[in-house]
């Protein structure tokens, strides 16, 4: 089911800040060669199924993907919650999304509803049992209050998982930082110096943060605890 609701939920971020219909119109450019940026800049192999199975997701589950993009993690998603749970997908960007409803009605998946809308505003119409944001987290603008939003939509042990880049730590980092800039400012708008290990900690102390590619990237999970 695509939805069409009002407004743009993901505008730039802390230190790079756009107006959301300039991130809209850039995703919308990016969207049929989204998949190579995941080589541009590095992601790492299988980080995507790794942050997936930190939702330690069960059959019957309901979860929450905000900033689904394409749906790339729309399998790995469909595969925890089974044929009995249901995803909701969220994105201000209409070409993304309907390159995600094309995959989709391709795979005959009828548990997976798509949002083009805020995501301050989009509410899910049942607990969450978890909550991804892959590679989104550090594009938001407002985006602890999104974090705290989709928060209160958890269900007590629900988990949300956060997959990202970030600055590498050290003098390599230090050295790269300002081309990161660069990179960001000319593909996907990410701030690489967001802290979102930090706002999922702000919300519970059960946090467990795994870094990769020499702490290039990172999944974080924080788990609901009441």
């Amino acid at each position: 089911m695509l939805m069409n609701t009002r407004s743009i939920g993901l505008s730039g971020n802390a230190s790079l800040l756009y107006p959301a219909e300039f991130v809209r119109r850039r995703y919308d450019r990016l969207a049929p060669w989204y998949r190579l940026f995941e080589w541009t800049l590095w992601l790492p192999r299988g980080i995507r199924s790794r942050a997936v199975r930190k939702l330690e997701l069960q059959h019957g589950d309901t979860v929450l993907e905000v900033g689904c993009g394409t749906g790339r993690n729309l399998p790995y998603l469909k595969a925890g919650v089974g044929s009995s749970g249901h995803i909701f997908g969220v994105d201000p960007s209409e070409k993304m999304l309907s390159r995600a409803w094309t995959l989709c009605r391709r795979r005959g998946w009828t548990n997976v509803t798509l949002a083009r809308a805020d995501a301050l505003d989009f509410r899910a119409p049942r607990p969450l049992n978890a909550v991804l944001f892959s590679l989104s987290y550090s594009v938001m603008q407002n985006r602890e209050r999104i974090l705290n939003h989709a928060w209160s939509q958890l269900r007590a042990g629900g988990r949300v998982v956060i997959v990202d880049g970030k600055t590498m730590p050290g003098l390599v980092g230090r050295l790269l930082h300002p081309l990161t800039i660069l990179e960001m400012k000319a593909t996907v708008l990410g701030d690489p110096d967001h802290n979102a290990w930090a706002d999922v900690s702000a919300l519970t102390s059960d946090v467990h943060v795994e870094e990769e590619l020499f702490g290039a990237s990172f999944i974080c999970q924080g788990r609901k605890t009441t």
